[in-house]
């Protein structure tokens, strides 16, 4: 699999690598310097991810990860799927384990490009009340679970999302 190819940007769009689909328990990582997929954890009983989990390649975010990303999209993909996408939103949260210090680990929230469930939401104001508080519910629990602490901040907008895509990158650097 070769990522150092694939740009975070594509004609406005983002490009997302699918590492978890929607409805597993299991957590997977991708490992770059095997280019596969692994299990890295297996959530507690009832806990699934509620939509596609993934990253951006060739960002970096502040906690040494690529730039995570919370995709919607009408039927779950597969881990190591491309996935363009049009950002509508960020988290920006901050997460601390142990007695380390905190560092930033932002959510970035996306919509595939070719959904046509998901294809009029432009910003993450237009999700439902619900479905926002159980996204950011849902990363809170899954950081509690592996001993971490994730706080978020507040919501940003398409705008942010993009912005911080931009300062993440490090494609052709």
């Amino acid at each position: 699999m070769k990522l150092t190819k694939v740009p975070p940007i594509e004609h406005k769009l983002v490009n997302v690598i699918i590492e978890t689909p929607r409805g597993n328990q299991n957590k997977f990582n991708y490992d770059p310097e095997l280019e596969l997929f692994r299990l890295k954890k297996t959530l507690p009983m009832g806990m699934v991810f509620p939509f596609d989990f993934g990253f951006i390649p060739n960002t970096l975010a502040e906690d040494g990860d690529p730039a995570d990303v919370l995709v919607i999209m009408d039927q779950q993909g597969y881990a190591g799927c491309l996935v363009q996408c049009r950002p509508i939103g960020v988290i920006e949260a901050t997460q601390t384990e142990g007695q380390n210090e905190s560092v930033r680990n932002d959510r970035i929230i996306a919509v595939a490009a070719s959904s046509q469930l998901y294809a009029a939401i432009e910003s993450v104001k237009e999700l439902n009340e619900n479905m926002a508080a159980e996204i950011e519910t849902f990363f809170v629990n899954y950081n509690k679970h592996e001993g971490k602490v994730f706080s978020p901040l507040r919501w940003a907008g398409a705008h942010a999302a993009v912005k911080l895509i931009k300062r993440l990158s490090v494609y052709g650097k």
